[in-house]
């Protein structure tokens, strides 16, 4: 009796799928991508923090009501665009050098679902500790701190998800010079 190959765990094993000169993913695709995902999130992340410091805070012992919690909830969310962008550039750059889930279909490079949602989920656990370490820094409340992060796992994962399947169709950033596919090279910026 033969046995069967087991199916590779990162990556496809036909030529077709692994084409030798993939298209080249560019430093400019990250930062645009960083840019476009840090004004999400930073909306997201000042209207948790005002929500939750003002509703949530007074349960954990934080008394902050008004311009006092939507000052505290802009030092957290302003310098969570400095940390947030080192990170999420980083995490993309990572992300980007490693082929597996992405095939070539008509000349572009696709991202499956499955990458889509482990990539997700990584970024999310590094964002999430993250906005709690800023959170409990402005606020000095561990509660509120985890609440804030709590929440933003919900609101940014689902927010992050669909950003990340926007951006895998845009061509934007990605080279096709090397590419051997029967498409001609897409554009790039």
């Amino acid at each position: 009796m033969r046995e069967h190959p087991e199916k590779p765990i990162f990556g496809p094993e036909t030529p077709k799928l692994d084409p030798p000169n993939p298209p080249e993913i560019k430093v400019w695709r990250s930062v645009a991508k960083a840019i476009s995902w840090r004004v999400v999130g930073t909306i997201d992340t000042l209207i948790l923090s005002y929500v939750l410091i003002t509703y949530l805070g007074p349960i954990f012992g934080m008394e902050q009501h008004g311009s006092e919690a939507l000052e505290t909830a802009s030092y957290i969310a302003l310098t969570e665009v400095a940390t947030k962008m080192v990170f999420f550039f980083l995490h993309e750059r990572l992300w980007a050098a490693l082929r597996w889930g992405t095939t070539i279909e008509d000349g572009a490079r696709v991202q499956s679902l499955l990458r889509t949602t482990i990539k997700t989920t990584t970024w999310r656990v590094i964002a999430s500790l993250d906005t709690m370490l800023l959170a409990y820094f402005f606020t000095g409340n561990i509660g509120t701190a985890i609440s804030i992060g709590g929440l933003e796992v919900v609101t940014k994962l689902v927010l992050y998800f669909i950003h990340e399947r926007v951006w895998s169709k845009l061509p934007f950033g990605i080279d096709h010079s090397g590419d051997d596919s029967e498409q001609s090279p897409q554009p790039t910026s």
